[in-house]
C-alpha cells in the first residue's frame, strides 16, 4: 500500500452530516498520514467553516437542491444540476480521486453521478433511521453503504454506527466527571441536568427549563443550559437570566465535557446526539423534532426499548412534565445508573475506522490489481 492515497468526501448544510463525514476523513488519516483529502460542498453550508477548520481543503460546487413545487426554480433546474455534476467532476479528476465518500445533503447527488461516470468507488454513510434522497442515488452503485441504524432500506446497508470524532468516540465519562464540572462551574456533587438544544438551540425546551428553576434549585438540582447561538434567555429586565445553580451558556465546542458532566441530559434526538449518549452512556430524556418528516422520533427508537433514554413528546414538554418526571428522575440515582449501563451497552465507537478500513482496502485492491496488470 502507497504511504498516500487520494480521497474525496461529500457531504453538508448541517453539522449532522459534516460531523461523521470529518470523523471518517481523520480515521483515514490515521492510518494513512499522507492521505490527501479534499472535501465537496456548497456556498453558504456550515461545512465552509467546519472543513477549513479541520484541517482539510474544501471545494464548492453550485448548490442544485431538487425543488418540491412547480415553480421556475423547477425549469432552472436541470441547468443547475448539469453544472453541479460538472463541477464534481472537476474536483475528483483534479485531486485524482481514487474514491468518493458521501453522507448526505444536495451536494452528494451531483458528487455520486459524477463518480459513477469517472468510475471512482463510491463509498456511503447514513446517519440517520430514514435514509435521504442522496444516500439512495449513492447507494445504488456503492462499494460499501454503512448506516449508523439497522433497516434504512439501502441497498448493500451494514450497520457499524455513527462515526464521531475522537473526543467523544473515546471519551471515559466516569473519569472526566470532575473535570467536566469544574468547566462548568459546578463545584459541588448535587445532581446536575444539562440541557441543549444543539447548535442552534430549542426554544420550546429553553422556555420549559426556565420556567422550571424555581423547583430544580428547590431540589438542589445544578442545572447547565446550553442556550444555543441567538437564544440567550434573558430576564424581564433585559439582563442575562440568573438563578441559583443555573449555568448559562450559548455554545459548547467540548461536548465530551457536556455528557461526562451531566447526571440526566435533556435535548433532542439528533442522530449524531443520540450515538453520542450511547457511546457516554449519559442517560437522557429526549424530545424529537416535531417537524421534518419524523426521523428524530425513529433515530431515538433503539435506546428508548433499551432503557437508557425516555421519549417526551415536544408539545407535552412543559414545566409540568419536568416537575412531575425530570426532578423525580434526578433524585433516583439506582434509576440514573441503569439507564446509563443500559445506554452504554448499544455504543459503538469504531464506526470512523471501520469506515475508513473499507476505504483504503478498496484502494489498495484497486491499486495493486493496476500494478499487476
Amino acid at each position: 500500500m502507497s504511504d498516500t492515497i487520494s480521497l474525496v468526501v461529500a457531504g453538508g448544510g448541517t453539522a449532522g452530516h459534516i460531523s461523521p463525514m470529518l470523523a471518517i476523513a481523520d480515521a483515514v488519516k490515521d492510518e494513512i498520514p499522507g492521505a490527501e483529502i479534499t472535501a465537496i460542498g456548497s456556498p453558504g453550508g456550515l461545512e465552509t467553516k467546519l472543513v477549513p477548520e479541520a484541517g482539510y481543503r474544501l471545494e464548492l460546487i453550485p448548490k442544485a437542491p431538487m425543488p418540491r413545487s412547480i415553480n421556475l426554480d423547477l425549469f432552472k433546474f436541470p441547468l443547475r444540476f448539469i453544472k453541479a455534476v460538472n463541477g464534481a467532476k472537476r474536483v475528483l479528476k483534479e485531486s485524482n480521486a481514487q474514491a468518493l465518500l458521501g453522507v448526505g445533503g444536495y451536494v452528494c447527488t451531483p458528487a455520486y453521478i459524477a463518480a459513477k461516470k469517472l468510475g471512482v468507488p463510491i463509498f456511503v454513510h447514513e446517519a440517520n433511521s430514514k435514509a435521504g434522497m442522496a444516500n439512495k442515488v449513492g447507494a445504488k452503485t456503492a462499494v460499501a453503504v454503512g448506516t449508523t441504524f439497522a433497516n434504512t432500506g439501502l441497498p448493500g446497508e451494514e450497520q457499524v454506527g455513527m462515526p464521531m470524532r475522537s473526543n467523544v468516540a473515546q471519551m471515559d465519562r466516569a473519569a472526566l466527571r470532575e473535570e467536566a464540572r469544574a468547566f462548568f462551574g459546578v463545584s459541588d456533587q448535587n445532581p446536575l441536568l444539562l440541557v441543549t438544544g444543539g447548535s442552534s438551540g430549542a426554544q420550546s425546551i429553553n422556555t420549559a427549563v426556565a420556567q422550571s428553576l424555581g423547583l430544580l434549585a428547590d431540589a438542589g438540582v445544578n442545572v447547565v443550559h446550553i442556550t444555543g447561538r441567538g437564544k440567550q434567555i434573558m430576564d424581564a429586565s433585559g439582563q442575562l437570566l440568573a438563578h441559583e445553580r443555573y449555568h448559562q451558556v450559548e455554545y459548547v465546542d467540548r461536548m465530551e465535557y457536556a455528557y461526562a458532566a451531566a447526571d440526566l441530559m435533556i435535548c433532542r434526538s439528533g442522530a449524531g446526539t443520540v450515538c453520542e449518549l450511547e457511546v457516554a452512556g449519559t442517560p437522557s430524556v429526549l424530545v424529537p423534532l416535531p417537524i421534518g418528516n419524523g426521523e428524530q422520533k425513529l433515530n431515538a427508537r433503539e435506546l428508548v426499548a433499551a432503557g437508557g433514554a425516555v421519549l417526551v413528546d415536544d408539545k407535552a414538554f412543559t414545566k409540568d412534565y419536568i416537575a412531575g418526571h425530570v426532578a423525580p428522575l434526578l433524585a433516583d440515582q439506582h434509576k440514573l445508573e441503569e439507564m446509563s449501563r443500559a445506554a452504554a451497552a448499544l455504543g459503538r465507537r469504531d464506526a470512523a475506522q471501520n469506515m475508513a478500513r473499507k476505504i483504503i482496502a478498496e484502494i489498495s485492491s484497486r491499486s495493486t490489481s493496476g500494478q499487476e496488470g
